[in-house]
């Protein structure tokens, strides 16, 4: 394990460990507790309360046969865990993510699709397909799943953990929210038709073109019909 720099005072002591040793591929394994309260000079219930937080931010997890193991960081969990506690406080919070959401894929754009490569156009050609199959399919199917991965796939390859972490955390609340449950078959051709004229845009490199599509896109969320968002979390 290599040292790294010194990291904020305000980091637990587990958390400090963390950030100073090294993580060369993805997960290492942790030492036993008992073992690291020692080496960290602090008790093993402290310890394991401070362990609790870092499994609740998707730093590590622990299993019984492998012990406790270190994760590649992500952004997610984090702003998952904050996101339901705002939810349960007020609902209505979500339409503000909702809007940041919007403001992060707009802002993104054009970079994001420019580093798209010539296979993933060929996966999200793939994804359109898949989600009109299911709408014209009986009976009708809401490609819901496929509305997630397309947009997580045009933004992939920015290799920004903060980015896609909270475009992540966006689609973990939305079934809670309640918008993929189906509405008029209309409604839903209407959204996968933005996201087909999206894509074909970014196929042939007409960014501009599929960022006006996007933004059109967008407007859908607000103009749809649906029930108060208190109720979605009854």
């Amino acid at each position: 394990m290599l040292p790294r720099r010194n990291s904020p005072e305000s980091l637990s002591e587990f958390l400090n460990y963390l950030a100073k040793t090294d993580c060369d591929g993805g997960c290492e394994r942790i030492p036993p507790l008992a073992q690291l309260s020692q080496q960290l000079n602090i008790s093993v219930a402290s310890l394991r309360e401070q362990m609790e937080v870092a499994k609740a931010m998707g730093l590590v997890e622990a299993r019984p046969r492998t012990g406790i193991r270190r994760l590649t960081y992500t952004f997610r969990p984090a702003v998952v865990q904050s996101l339901a506690y705002a939810l349960a406080i007020n609902p209505e919070t979500f339409n503000a993510y909702a809007d940041l959401r919007s403001h992060i894929e707009a802002a993104y754009w054009y970079q994001a699709v420019n580093l798209l490569n010539e296979q993933d156009h060929q996966d999200l050609r793939e994804l359109i397909t898949r989600a009109f199959d299911k709408l014209h399919g009986q009976p009708v199917q809401i490609p819901h799943a496929e509305h997630r991965e397309l947009h997580l796939a045009i933004y992939k390859r920015l290799n920004n953990p903060f980015v896609t972490g909270l475009l992540e955390a966006f689609w973990e609340v939305y079934e809670v929210f309640g918008l993929d449950v189906y509405s008029d078959l209309a409604y839903h051709e209407r959204v996968w038709d933005y996201h087909a004229r999206m894509v074909e845009a970014i196929c042939n490199r007409n960014v501009t073109v599929g960022y006006d599509a996007l933004m059109e896109h967008m407007d859908l969320i607000y103009q749809r019909e649906k029930k108060p968002v208190s109720q979605a979390f009854e």
